[in-house]
């Protein structure tokens, strides 16, 4: 159990994919680019490349990221946040996506 002030420092927003690619060499990542309506887009690893074989399909829609993690170096590409998914063990799976009325950069409550 964590507090709600432990909580309250995790920042979650709404993210626009601007691009997503496979990181050669790996079975599950895809490198995304994506718009929090910041200076510049912020480029997000993600392992969810088996739920989509063509990365293209991610292109224009808007989910929700962590934005406040440290960058992390995975399978030497940075990561500047973290992409919130749903999945099962009978392999359902789900990404958080806001209704189109919510713009891109707003931070959840």
């Amino acid at each position: 159990m964590i507090n709600y002030d432990d909580f309250a420092k995790v920042e979650i927003k709404a993210g626009k994919i601007l691009s997503a690619e496979k990181i050669p060499e790996t079975d599950k990542l895809l490198k995304l680019s994506v718009d929090f309506a910041e200076e510049k887009p912020r480029q997000i690893v993600s392992g969810i490349s088996t739920y989509f074989p063509d990365p293209a399909v991610l292109v224009g829609r808007t989910c929700m990221f962590v934005t406040n993690l440290e960058p992390r170096i995975i399978r030497g590409v940075e990561s500047n946040g973290m992409l919130f998914a749903l999945s099962t063990p009978e392999g359902a799976f789900s990404l958080l996506e806001p209704n189109a009325q919510i713009p891109v950069g707003t931070k959840a409550k």
